[in-house]
């Protein structure tokens, strides 16, 4: 450790899920500020988009690059991960993850920006009613992962059986 530098006891680690990169810090709880920041991809990790206005991530690209930030605060000098007291996590809204019994991924997340789903969406806005929507939900369900839940039950039906878990990005 080098010299001057303050013995944390504890720490705060926080992740944020993107779809470009993962981002980790450590907070020191007395002061709020960072004792160590990283950021994984160097580069902004691929988004696939099998047909116009579809965006899809791997799921084990998102803990590689988890893993990998962690490792690079672990490395920073006079930084102790064992003196980690609570975990934060933010992430990207509205992406879909489907895991299977055993917990593995069993498609590739259909992420924030991709629009398959919005016809689905329009549909439960209207059947739902837009009053009720707007006054529960605070708008339409167009982009909403229960849409792209229900574009897998009607596109893709043997993954939606296969599907023991329907997770958010950050789950």
């Amino acid at each position: 450790m080098s010299e001057g530098r303050k013995v944390v006891k504890a720490y705060l680690l926080g992740y944020d899920i993107g779809s470009s990169s993962i981002k980790a810090a450590l907070l020191d709880p007395e002061t709020g500020r960072p004792a160590a920041e990283a950021v994984s991809a160097s580069t902004e990790m691929e988004i696939a988009a099998p047909r116009p206005g579809w965006a899809e991530q791997d799921p084990a690209a998102w803990w590689e690059h988890l893993a990998l930030a962690t490792r690079m605060l672990g490395d920073t000098p006079g930084i102790d991960l064992k003196a980690v007291k609570a975990v934060g996590i933010s992430y990207q809204m509205h992406g879909l993850v489907l895991a299977g019994r055993r917990g593995e991924a069993l498609r590739p997340a259909i992420i924030w920006c991709d629009g398959r789903a919005v016809p689905i969406g329009a549909r439960a806005f209207a059947e739902l009613g837009e009053g009720r929507c707007l006054k529960s939900l605070l708008n339409s369900p167009g982009n909403f992962t229960a849409s792209r839940l229900a574009w897998i039950r009607e596109n893709e039906p043997d993954v939606y059986a296969r599907a023991r878990w329907a997770m958010l990005p950050g789950d």
